[in-house]
Order: structure tokens, then sequence, then C-alpha cells
């Protein structure tokens, strides 16, 4: 799993700022595996509307107004690398898409997102701001549900049974005799002979 968090320049930033970001974001996403679960997420300060023509397969139609430069720019980024836009997929409320509130309490905007790799979009149940968390910010806290199947880990060895010294010992002549054995050609065989005296109660 990889997260990248990052804060985007405002739509009024110079263009050459907003250039180097969105390289530099390029650059990252692009060190992630395609087959890797990838969340992106932050103040990406980004409106991407409602208007989902050309990019049906990066967002769904519950985003907020409509898109600005930034949105454009994200969008593309977005559509280029499969990564879906989280807020847009999901319906709620207004009161529970809008992510920023100016300081005038006039304008509101959904501006800082989750997001995930198409591949595994299925795997997020829900986005939507939380109004109620006291974080001290102009900015609602924005919260995704994601349903992540069990990793399979590597297989563990029981070695419970060693405290048992008559077990110690037949282990510990396993391993003699794999020491003193020759290699020739195939290692299989001494591997099976260790691992049967790990397994073994």
């Amino acid at each position: 799993m990889k997260i990248i968090q990052c804060y985007a320049p405002t739509n009024d930033t110079n263009d050459d700022i907003k250039h180097q970001f969105y390289e530099r974001l390029q650059s990252i996403i692009e060190k992630c595996q395609r087959k890797d679960l990838t969340i992106l997420m932050g103040d990406l300060n980004s409106e991407v509307g409602i208007d989902i023509t050309g990019y049906e397969d990066i967002m769904g139609r519950h985003g907020l107004e409509v898109r600005n430069e930034n949105g454009e720019r994200f969008a593309n980024l977005f559509v280029f690398n499969k990564l879906v836009i989280g807020g847009t997929i999901f319906p709620h409320k207004r009161i529970h898409k809008t992510t920023w509130i100016s300081p005038d309490h006039t304008t509101e905007n959904q501006i800082d997102h989750i997001c995930i790799n198409k591949k595994f979009r299925r795997t997020m149940e829900d986005v939507r701001t939380r109004r109620g968390a006291d974080v001290a910010s102009d900015h609602h806290l924005v919260v995704a549900n994601l349903k992540l199947r069990n990793w399979t880990a590597l297989q563990r060895f029981n070695t419970a049974f060693l405290r048992d010294t008559d077990k110690l010992n037949e282990f510990k002549i396993a391993l003699n005799k794999l020491d003193k054995q020759q290699y020739k050609g195939s290692i299989q065989p001494s591997f099976e002979i260790l691992t049967n005296s790990m397994n073994s109660r």
C-alpha cells in the first residue's frame, strides 16, 4: 500500500509553480506499482465539479459546482494515472461534501480529496466530511471507509515445540546432519529435512 499526502498550490498561484507541483506529483505516482493499492489525499485546491464528460472513469456525478483550472489539471492527471476521485462517487448532502469554508462563511468548496487507483475502486465504501471533528482549521476532516482484503502472510514456522527438550535435541541432530551433508546438485532434500524437523510435533 502506498499513501501520498500532498498540498497543491491554489488556483491563483503562478502557472510555473503549479506545473512544477503536478510534474513532481506525477513522478511520485509513477514510482507506485500499479498492482499496489495507492491512496492519494490532501488539500488539492481543486474543484472537480459535477460534469463527468470525458472523466467517467475517474469520477462520479456527486461532486460540487463547476470545475476550476486546478480541477482540470487534477482530473487530467488522474485520467493518465487511472486514479478515482472518491468524494465524487458517493451521494451525500451538500454539508457532507464541502471540505473548505471561507473565513466569512459565505463560500464553501470541495477542494480536499481522497483518491484511490481504479483497480481498487471497489474497496472504497464511502468518502465524506466529518464536521464535528475539532481540527482548528477552515477545512473539514475528510474520511474514507475502505474494505481491504486480508493479505496473505508469509508462512511462519512452529517453534513452540522447541521448548520440549526431546524435540529440541531431534532438531539439533537434524541440523547437524544437514551441516555435514555434501551439497551436490539440488538442495531440496536438505530443505525438506529441515522443514520436516521444524514442523514435526
